[in-house]
């Protein structure tokens, strides 16, 4: 009966330890809904090859090379079509209406890319913030198309 109550104690604690850490895994802003050619995800100094379903989260790049295409649905309906030679990173993001914590950024720092707004953009207008080496842009729910050289 002891062994068996240390076995209980050990896990027990493994899940009340274990509890904090799963905690604090941010949810995804979104997932790769389109993908061809050459493109990566970058995350933490980690470049992976992008593929259909890949999660994206907050601080996340998404690269592509000469003949890449990327397509990304955030999940509050936003979407982000990103073209070749481009990269785009979501700077901050936030879906959770019922908390009022909505916020959209997204930093597009070469090539073309193609917005188009969803529900933050609709419920908080002026928490969507989109920005470019030379501009930031707020929208108020619509399309965008940025090209940047």
């Amino acid at each position: 009966m002891g062994r068996r109550f240390g076995f209980v104690v050990v896990g027990v604690c493994a899940l009340v330890m274990a509890g904090p850490a799963a905690a604090e895994q941010p949810a995804a802003a979104g997932r790769v809904k389109t993908v061809a050619g050459d493109a990566y995800i970058v995350r933490s100094g980690n470049t992976v090859p992008v593929q259909v379903g890949h999660e994206v989260f907050e601080s996340d790049s998404v690269r592509t090379g000469a003949g890449g295409r990327v397509g990304l649905m955030l999940r509050d309906d936003t979407r982000v079509s990103i073209g070749p030679q481009s990269e785009v990173r979501v700077d901050a993001f936030r879906y959770a209406p019922a908390e009022g914590q909505l916020a959209l950024a997204l930093r597009f720092v070469q090539g073309v890319a193609v917005y188009v707004s969803g529900k933050v953009a609709k419920l908080a207008p002026d928490a969507v913030r989109l920005e470019t080496p030379a501009a930031i842009v707020g929208v108020r729910g619509t399309t965008v198309a940025v090209k940047v050289e």
